[in-house]
């Protein structure tokens, strides 16, 4: 198949594309790219909503052999090699909509005694039929970095990078600050730490959670969170 010249976030990528030049994409809406102008290059998965039309919109029929390289302006300095950045964290979704099938599934919590009192958080990882939970107590904090954290230990449970994660929170305020632009007054250096987790990751997507409404998985992770506190209490 075709492969055609794209951006995506901050990088030029090579998207794979039908005849016409079009994003060819599987049923979760994801689409081949590679980084390297080179047969043999890794391929990865990346939403396709988030790739853009490049300024140099050219077709390569094939990837067995190397594709060009831009053409550099004369006189330029020429170009250091980078590592590729992955995809950037997707807006949030909701139970029920249609999710990808082979996905991670990381369900989150956080809470609070007092906000700020004691904190803890709850994580419930599920892959396939492995199941990991984690409840950790963190101290004085507040809820919001009970929750930030949560989402942040759930990602380092995830060994496989290349697959889709879906990220499970009930906390609007970690969805809006890691994947909707809200810009962080508070707790910016966690933000930070947690773009840059997600950044090292295809596919990362923020499901919208309703709390305490009897979703087992965020229920647990909530007893998980309370039972950190108890227990160090």
């Amino acid at each position: 198949m075709p492969w055609k010249r794209h951006r995506l976030r901050d990088a030029e990528v090579w998207a794979e594309v039908d005849a016409a030049g079009a994003l060819i994409t599987d049923e979760a809406g994801r689409v081949a790219v590679v980084y390297k102008r080179e047969p043999n290059a890794k391929v990865y998965r990346a939403a396709g909503r988030n790739l853009g039309a490049a300024a140099d919109a050219t077709i390569e029929p094939d990837l067995g052999s190397a594709a060009p390289a831009p053409a550099a302006r004369p006189g330029a300095p020429a170009a250091k090699p980078s590592a590729a950045p992955r995809a950037k964290a997707n807006g949030p979704a909701r139970l029920g909509d249609r999710l990808p099938a082979d996905a991670v599934h990381v369900w989150t919590d956080g809470a609070c005694t007092g906000n700020p009192g004691p904190a803890g958080l709850g994580v419930v990882v599920l892959d396939g039929s492995d199941r990991k939970e984690v409840s950790e107590y963190l101290g004085h904090g507040t809820n919001n970095i009970a929750e930030l954290t949560a989402v942040l230990r759930g990602l380092d449970l995830v060994a496989d990078r290349d697959r889709p994660v879906l990220v499970y929170t009930d906390s609007s305020y970690s969805i809006g600050v890691l994947s909707m632009g809200w810009k962080a007054k508070a707790n910016v250096e966690l933000v930070a730490e947690i773009k840059d987790a997600i950044r090292r990751f295809a596919d990362v997507r923020f499901v919208k959670v309703p709390g305490h409404a009897g979703v087992p998985e965020n229920e647990r992770c909530d007893e998980l969170a309370r039972a950190a506190i108890t227990r160090r209490r």
